[in-house]
């Protein structure tokens, strides 16, 4: 099924996330149509507070985004298309490498995409779908990737990267998005009842 996808300003965006168990209610049917909802919107990452639950899970899919790059050989998107999990509870144990720049999008914030620096390589801890654990290392674009979404989970958007500045350049942009004033082509739910602190 697919779910709508929550816009900016809605305030579960800007919540940290709590962990789950693996009593979970549904927790594969939440996962099936988390992959359902991010492969209709043309997405390579979703985040459970995107769609409305403050829960310590994602699901990630660099298929789509490999096809796209096109630039082999990519040292950085290298491995990417198969890059397929489901993600829960996860904890960025270490960032190192260097600092790159990479154009980033969401879901929640369409027509988007502004410049972000990241670090190039995690060490991540996780529990996948069957809670199994796992300590694994990322680094280029599948980095990139999980710490986009890890960041939802800590209720922070690639926006809030961003300087003052460009923030501000951005301000009437965001505020469109957050009440419906804009146009995409997948399901979303805007924030349209009450006025939020934007940025």
């Amino acid at each position: 099924m697919i779910l709508p996808i929550v816009a900016y300003g809605d305030p579960v965006l800007k919540k940290v996330a709590t962990e789950i168990e693996a009593n979970y209610p549904e927790l594969t049917t939440l996962i099936a149509n988390m992959f359902e909802t991010m492969y209709k919107a043309k997405g390579v990452g979703l985040a459970a507070p995107q769609i409305g639950l403050g829960i310590r899970l994602f699901i990630v899919d660099g298929a789509p985004f490999a096809d796209e790059e096109g630039e082999e050989p990519d040292p950085k998107a290298a491995g990417i298309e198969n890059f397929k999990k489901v993600i829960i509870n996860p904890i960025i144990e270490e960032e190192t490498g260097d600092m790159w720049s990479f154009q980033e999008g969401c879901l929640s914030i369409p027509k988007i995409r502004e410049n972000v620096y990241r670090r190039d390589t995690i060490l991540l801890t996780y529990y996948d779908e069957n809670w199994n654990f796992h300590e694994e290392k990322f680094d280029g674009y599948a980095a990139r990737i999980i710490q986009h979404e890890y960041d939802h989970l800590e209720g922070v958007l690639f926006t809030d990267k961003l300087t003052p500045l460009k923030k501000k350049l951005l301000q009437k942009r965001l505020s469109n998005i957050s009440i419906g004033a804009i146009e995409v082509d997948y399901k979303m739910k805007f924030n349209t009842n009450k006025k939020s602190k934007l940025l």
